[in-house]
């Protein structure tokens, strides 16, 4: 996607990354729309951020997402960018089905669900754009497996082959797919995240993500440096140092 001259619909971005990367998208010239469940944050980030627009959508829910689009459609018939930011992140026990049922079938539903239904909702309004993009959003855990947190890696590796997919589908057509894969980031994805001194500062993250925007718009990957060790842990062929390197060093990441 082009750095500016945007308009990006961001659904699960009143906080973290997807807020952090709407505010820095709106700074670059772009119009820029929110979404998130709760409409005090909503409220209050329009009022702290004037020029920030907002759309109340629950990425949980298919109806939730079908009246979004509506009215995104309705107000922002220019909309080009479609970022599926929304993502929980739990820790989970499988030896005991009674502690991780719920939360995996929350986190494929808010995870894997969501995206797949936003792209439903957007997918025909952008391919009528000249020039758009769907950012998916899988992770550094896609690659390589933080133990503690099954359902998220999975969710994440499977957001990956999704946009791998989906890319050569919409091959030829003015729909670009990139998937933007962050490492550890200080948010409140889980309890202590935000001042976890092995996670990489939020805003060091999103100035790295909206630097290589700039020098490769057509990038079909968006990977800061940090997320390398994860990403290419395979092909470097010492996955499992990797793998145990990531899950002896931090509980919540890298």
């Amino acid at each position: 996607m082009n750095i500016t001259g945007n308009t990006v619909f961001i659904p699960g971005a009143t906080s973290g990354i997807g807020l952090a990367l709407a505010l820095a998208l709106r700074e670059r010239g772009n119009t820029v729309i929110v979404g998130g469940r709760r409409t005090e944050l909503l409220d209050q980030i329009a009022a702290e951020h004037p020029g920030v627009e907002t759309v109340r959508i629950d990425t949980a829910d298919a109806g939730s997402i079908a009246d979004a689009a509506k009215d995104v459609l309705a107000r922002f018939p220019e909309l080009n960018v479609l970022i599926t930011m929304a993502g929980v992140m739990r820790v989970e026990d499988w030896r005991r089905p009674e502690t991780f049922l719920e939360s995996a079938e929350t986190t494929v539903t808010t995870n894997l669900l969501g995206p797949i239904r936003l792209i439903a909702a957007f997918v025909e309004h952008l391919r009528t754009r000249p020039d758009a993009t769907i950012m998916t959003v899988s992770s550094g855990l896609a690659f390589a497996p933080l133990k503690v947190t099954p359902s998220y890696n999975a969710t994440k590796a499977a957001i990956h082959m999704l946009s791998e997919s989906v890319r050569l589908q919409l091959a030829g057509t003015s729909v670009k797919v990139t998937e933007l894969e962050p490492p550890s980031v200080q948010t409140d994805l889980l309890p202590g995240q935000a001042d976890n001194d092995h996670a990489m500062p939020l805003a060091d993250y999103v100035a790295e993500v909206m630097s290589i925007i700039e020098a490769r718009p057509d990038a079909p990957e968006i990977q800061v440096e940090r997320v390398k060790f994860l990403r290419y842990a395979e092909a470097r062929g010492d996955y499992d140092q990797v793998v145990a390197t990531l899950n002896a060093t931090d509980p919540h990441g890298n």
